[in-house]
């Protein structure tokens, strides 16, 4: 008779310190385990219910301008600082972590329409609609001194009065040079008192502009006449550009695919382009129910959070047709401008009624240290959610969003009308001879012509 006897080591399951954990060996064989998958689901279940009530993505808000505010910038160098302009031409300068003003840079006589920020987080460049482009010296020691007041006032290193009003500014990644939007698409030098280069199409005006992250000398503007235009400073005119049907308000880069960008448009929907093929939208990102009025991307270059004009922000997957998360309140107005924070761990949205929320990226995420254990906790939990997502128990848990009744409202009018037209296609489709009816797919439709 042959016994088998189970010998095991005693270094392999005995503690090295009382305060480590006891070691458990776990037999993987699923024929042990008949409701393995069923126990997963529950937890998968759990786990959604469990999102939902740690959901508490508002973090803050920061009050002190006394008018809308218009613009914001991000200092690429430091992590906690960020920059606000309003409609009455008041920049300040705030540390996240205390939700306090730093500084202010009194001067502009208008509405600050552009803000900016050099890569190496050393100048801060303003413009507005008094004609003026103003240059600041962002204080660094400032930065680290969390008692000093608002009080604390800076005075502009550089002022250059130009022509006419200016709507929007960009800071080149690499290089001194930074482009104004205004009646004409101009670039500027540090150290120059008028700009070294201009791009004018057309008699209308520019009305945001973005140097791409990954090639200096590329940038993408968008004008009133409803066109999204690529520029090339080494080339005197501009390289490729497209006519929507609506305006365009706001243009963003992907930071890590470099030749994609998605822009904002006024029909309430984003399109993700690639600037080498303009003449198709990659991506269509729909949701919002009033205008967008601006959008950043996230430092991953996975996700992207826009501001419109319908007072929510959404934050979206940069291949994903539909938000995965809208963040509102009842006293927030419309919103003019949101970033991401260079982490990726919260988003900031600037809206009329003068102040700035600070918000999770993922509302249920837990702030603080967390504990290793914790975290692998945190993980399997995600896990178990991704694999069982496509149940309908699950699904509607994780896809529900609490919306405000006008946006709730104005959905269900949106999807009315979107239906009625669709029911016209077909019939007219249905009566007409075969290929006459020509439908052209959605991320066709709003594209009008592409100019060379």
């Amino acid at each position: 008779m042959k016994i088998k006897t189970l010998s095991r080591s005693v270094d392999e399951y005995t503690r090295e310190r009382s305060q480590d954990l006891q070691r458990v060996f776990h037999n993987f064989d699923p024929s042990l385990r008949p409701m393995e998958k069923a126990v997963e689901y529950k937890r998968a279940l759990t786990a959604a219910k469990l999102e939902k009530i740690f959901a508490r993505p508002f973090v803050g808000a920061m009050d002190g301008h006394r008018d809308g505010v218009s613009c914001m910038a991000k200092n690429p160098n430091y992590l906690k600082g960020i920059f606000s302009a309003s409609m009455d031409g008041d920049i300040r300068l705030w540390d996240i972590s205390s939700r306090r003003t730093v500084c202010q840079f009194p001067g502009h006589q208008g509405a600050v329409r552009g803000l900016t920020v050099s890569t190496d987080g050393n100048v801060l460049v303003s413009c507005g609609t008094d004609c003026t482009v103003r240059l600041w010296k962002v204080p660094r020691p400032t930065l680290e001194d969390s008692s000093v007041s608002s009080e604390n006032f800076i005075e502009p290193a550089a002022e250059y009065v130009w022509k006419n009003a200016f709507w929007a500014v960009d800071h080149q990644f690499e290089g001194d040079l930074f482009a104004t939007a205004g009646a004409q698409l101009e670039i500027w030098n540090h150290n120059r008192a008028s700009p070294v280069q201009s791009f004018q199409w057309g008699t209308d005006s520019v009305i945001s502009v973005r140097f791409n992250p990954g090639e200096p000398d590329i940038l993408a503007t968008s004008a009133s006449d409803r066109s999204i235009t690529i520029y090339d400073l080494r080339m005197s005119s501009a390289a490729r550009r497209i006519i929507m049907m609506t305006k365009t308000n706001s243009i963003a880069w992907n930071p890590m695919e470099p030749m994609n960008l998605t822009a904002a448009n006024e029909d309430g929907s984003c399109y993700s382009f690639d600037g080498r093929k303009m003449d198709e939208a990659k991506c269509v990102h729909k949701d919002h129910v009033s205008a967008v009025m601006d959008i950043d991307f996230s430092p991953t270059g996975r996700e992207f959070v826009t501001g419109s004009y319908d007072r929510s922000v959404r934050i979206f997957p940069y291949n994903g047709g539909h938000s995965r998360e809208i963040y509102h309140t009842k006293r927030m107005q419309r919103v003019f401008c949101v970033k991401y924070s260079c982490d990726a761990t919260y988003v900031l949205s600037g809206s009329d009624d003068t102040n700035l929320r600070l918000w999770k990226a993922k509302a249920s995420e837990q702030l603080g240290v967390i504990l290793p254990r914790e975290q692998k906790k945190h993980e399997y939990n995600e896990a178990v959610k991704n694999r069982y997502k496509h149940l309908p128990e699950v699904k509607r848990i994780v896809r529900h969003r609490h919306l405000p009744k006008p946006i709730y409202k104005a959905l269900g009018i949106i999807r009315t009308v979107n239906d009625s037209k669709r029911r016209k296609e077909d019939r007219r489709r249905a009566h007409s001879a075969p290929g006459t009816i020509v439908t052209k797919p959605l991320r066709q439709r709003r594209i009008i012509k592409e100019v060379e």
